[in-house]
């Protein structure tokens, strides 16, 4: 699959060595200096590439196609997972799946956003943007979480909530404005994880927690960077300055103390090696798990009061 645009330079390299390496192994010609030498200025060029992104790279990362989504983390860090459907009062919104699983033996609730690989996945898991009833269902099987005791464990990947007529109808803000009142409250300890996009309330809809970790190169904002161009400069195009604007990236968003962790990617991004990155979110999902255990609940739910009425308080 063809790179990102920044990415080219690294891909047309990564070729160049590989034809090497294929004319070397047909005409038995001993050229190991040279491939070495390339393979040490891919590496340079990667570390040079990928340590200094922009906003709008990074942005670009978190969209990746082949970037890990909550069913595969879920695959990756959980077992015995058992999925539960529906809101109870209109249907299922498959833009959030939600059930009960186990990670490292201990059992928790888990929920997140989740899109599809290709066209028809997309369009079942409405590119991620989940209806009103998806948010209604992530709150019941939150209550169920809070009755028998058990952590919540929240993956958070969309653009941002469905805006359309139907999910107007059904009362998307309605639903997303009592998510946010009401996980302030759950007693039960929650740690929330941007995965890739996370979007405005659709976000939110499901971000109220006690730590709220994101990945490096995911984003956390309160609009898209092209919605954010589109009523600044009434221009999408401007995307790329519209992401430096809005201070997205997690080494901003932990600068400014909207979030708790930024959790590292391997280089290049989570899709580059899936199964290194699904090790480091679990190490860190078990090390905030542990230290929200080990409050009591109305300490736990004083604290994450607090936390969420400081943002954004001047000294």
């Amino acid at each position: 699959m063809a790179g990102l645009d920044f990415e080219k330079p690294i891909i047309e390299l990564e070729k160049k060595i590989q034809e090497l390496k294929g004319f070397v192994s047909d005409r038995k010609i001993d050229l190991s200096s040279e491939v070495k030498r390339l393979e040490e200025k891919l590496e340079h060029l990667k570390q040079d590439t990928y340590k200094n992104l922009t906003p709008w790279q990074r942005v670009q990362i978190a969209r990746h196609p082949q970037r890990p989504y909550t069913q595969d983390y879920i695959n990756m860090i959980m077992t015995d997972f058992i999925e539960l459907h529906g809101d109870r009062g209109y249907s299922d919104d498959k833009a959030i799946i939600c059930g009960f699983a186990k990670i490292d033996g201990k059992k928790v609730a888990v929920m997140g956003h989740q899109k599809g690989r290709d066209t028809k996945e997309n369009l079942k898991r409405n590119f991620g943007c989940a209806h009103p009833e998806g948010y209604r269902k992530a709150y019941r099987i939150m209550q169920l979480a809070e009755k028998f005791n058990l952590p919540v464990v929240v993956f958070i990947d969309t653009p941002g909530a469905y805006p359309g007529i139907g999910a107007e109808e059904r009362g998307q803000a309605q639903a997303i404005a009592f998510n946010l009142r009401e996980m302030i409250s759950i007693a039960t300890p929650i740690v929330a994880t941007v995965i890739g996009e996370g979007g405005s309330g659709g976000a939110l809809g499901i971000g109220i927690a006690d730590k709220v970790c994101v990945l490096e190169n995911a984003y956390y904002s309160v609009i898209s960077p092209e919605g954010c161009a589109a009523i600044l400069w009434k221009n999408g195009s401007k995307a790329s300055i519209a992401a430096g604007v809005l201070k997205l990236t997690a080494p901003d968003l932990l600068d400014m103390g909207i979030i708790d962790e930024m959790i590292p990617e391997p280089l290049g991004g989570a899709h580059t090696n899936p199964e290194k990155m699904a090790a480091t979110l679990k190490e860190c999902l078990l090390r905030n798990l542990q230290a929200l255990n080990a409050l009591k609940k109305d300490e736990l739910l004083k604290l994450r009061y607090k936390k969420f009425r400081g943002m954004g308080a001047t000294a």
